[in-house]
């Protein structure tokens, strides 16, 4: 579970409503009308915008916003150095036959057991990583469009609200309600917008940049096992891909460095 998206929203729901309270009536916010309009218009302006097999598509992949995906870059990295190290020893064909417990991993490592040109190999893992992205950017595509639209539906809600003031222009005393009923609508339009849809599509992203990445380091050690390399070349290619890793190594190098620098300020 990504506690992170739940706790944001709920704190920035509780905040804003402690804000209302201090400032005046939290009943002046509640407008039905105003969230009929909103939300109606918002729902309605993205089944215009896509179609019904892309919101089905869509909708079961926002899950990321609230639920971390499972991927453990190091275990992946670990078993593609376990699969090289086979491959080295005993040859690939010793991995026919196989389950590697990862759909993706699955077929590349059976296209260069049989053989399959690395080329074609590389380009078949790049259709399969491209239609991963295409789908998971669907989703976010969807979020920023209900992000886009909420605003300008706020702004329907207030115009329809001060046609309806204009037309009763000649009471005074209703021109002050009248107003802020109006500007409810651009209030449930701006929060939606900001506090829900573009938050929620940015961590949406950032789950399909993982994948993503995920993915290039998979591809990048099957083409590595398919033309021979030793499994600790393998090895410092996927670390690349794991930041942890990287980081690491980073620091383990900067070391060494001052290490040396050390040694030739003494030797001087």
């Amino acid at each position: 579970m990504n506690l992170s998206s739940i706790v944001g929203i709920v704190v920035g729901i509780i905040l804003i409503v402690f804000g209302i309270v201090i400032g005046g009536d939290i009943t002046r916010y509640v407008d039905p009308a105003g969230i009929l309009i909103v939300f109606g218009g918002v729902i309605s302006a993205i089944m215009v915008a896509y179609s019904f097999e892309q919101l089905k598509e869509a909708i079961p992949k926002m899950k990321d916003a609230f639920v971390k995906p499972d991927i453990d870059l190091e275990n992946d990295a670990d078993k593609i150095i376990e699969l090289a190290n086979t491959a080295r020893r005993e040859g690939l064909l010793a991995l026919d036959g196989e389950d590697f417990g990862d759909d993706f991993l699955q077929k590349g490592m059976e296209l260069v057991i049989d053989g399959t040109d690395p080329e074609l190999v590389k380009d078949i893992l790049e259709a399969e990583t491209v239609l991963v992205e295409e789908k998971d950017g669907l989703a976010v595509k969807v979020l920023l469009s209900a992000s886009s639209f909420s605003p300008a539906f706020g702004m329907v809600g207030t115009l329809i609200g001060l046609i309806n003031m204009l037309a009763f222009l000649s009471d005074v005393d209703t021109l002050g309600p009248s107003m802020a009923t109006a500007l409810v609508t651009t209030f449930y339009g701006v929060i939606l917008a900001n506090m829900f849809f573009t938050p929620l599509a940015n961590k949406m992203r950032t789950a399909s940049e993982l994948r993503q990445t995920r993915l290039a380091m998979i591809m990048e050690g099957i083409l590595s096992i398919q033309n021979g390399e030793n499994p600790r070349i393998i090895k410092e290619k996927l670390d690349a891909f794991i930041p942890e890793r990287a980081d690491k190594r980073k620091t383990i190098n900067a070391e060494g460095a001052d290490l040396t620098d050390e040694k030739e300020t003494i030797t001087g």
